[in-house]
């Protein structure tokens, strides 16, 4: 299991091959496996398979990744910023958006009334899970953050009360890596666990 969590990284390049039919539907089989408050499942996929949908939404990123690099005031770390490679929409053999239901039928709202962000919370570790299942069969999987929800949403054509939670690239890795690509590029190490815990 450790090698599983060690190698599991996320990945931006990818090799042209497809991904089986089977292996893409036991990684959906895998990602309801996860828990998820009061039962709810509120997990939503949907899978892109549209180009010239994939291409609006690399399209979209590229955009908000200038922005991004625009708004930062350090020249150099805006240089590193723009060195690095942050999707693979353009090159990953599957591209999935996961969003959350935020009124699933399924729960009766248990665990909710005083959280209801635990149905995100639950939405992520569907994608934690499904990430694992992959990563145990040697398939890579990107997340994609820097975007505009509301654009995504509206480019998606879902119900009005989904909350984009992930736009995914899913593929295998052009190189296997166990260390962090943003780590690799000198952009942010790994830091210890230890600073990271405290005690009351």
């Amino acid at each position: 299991m450790t090698d599983v969590l060690q190698w599991r990284r996320d990945v931006r390049h990818f090799r042209a091959e497809p991904v089986a039919e089977a292996d893409m539907q036991h990684l959906l089989h895998s990602a309801a496996l996860a828990p998820s408050v009061g039962n709810a499942q509120p997990w939503r996929f949907v899978r892109v398979r549209s180009p010239d949908l994939r291409e609006a939404l690399a399209g979209h990123v590229d955009t908000c990744s200038a922005a991004a690099a625009a708004s930062l005031a350090d020249e150099d770390i805006r240089q590193r910023y723009r060195r690095l490679k942050l999707h693979g929409l353009r090159e990953a053999p599957e591209i999935m958006a996961v969003f959350s239901d935020e009124a699933p039928s399924a729960g009766q709202r248990l665990g909710i009334a005083t959280m209801p962000e635990a149905l995100r919370y639950s939405t992520v570790m569907a994608i934690h899970t499904m990430w694992l299942a992959a990563a145990a069969r040697g398939i890579g999987l990107g997340w994609v953050s820097i975007l505009d929800p509301a654009v995504v949403t509206a480019m998606l054509d879902v119900p009005g009360d989904w909350t984009l939670i992930g736009l995914l690239c899913i593929g295998y890795p052009a190189e296997p890596a166990t260390v962090p690509e943003l780590e690799r590029r000198g952009w942010q190490a790994r830091e210890p666990i230890a600073d990271r815990v405290i005690e009351r």
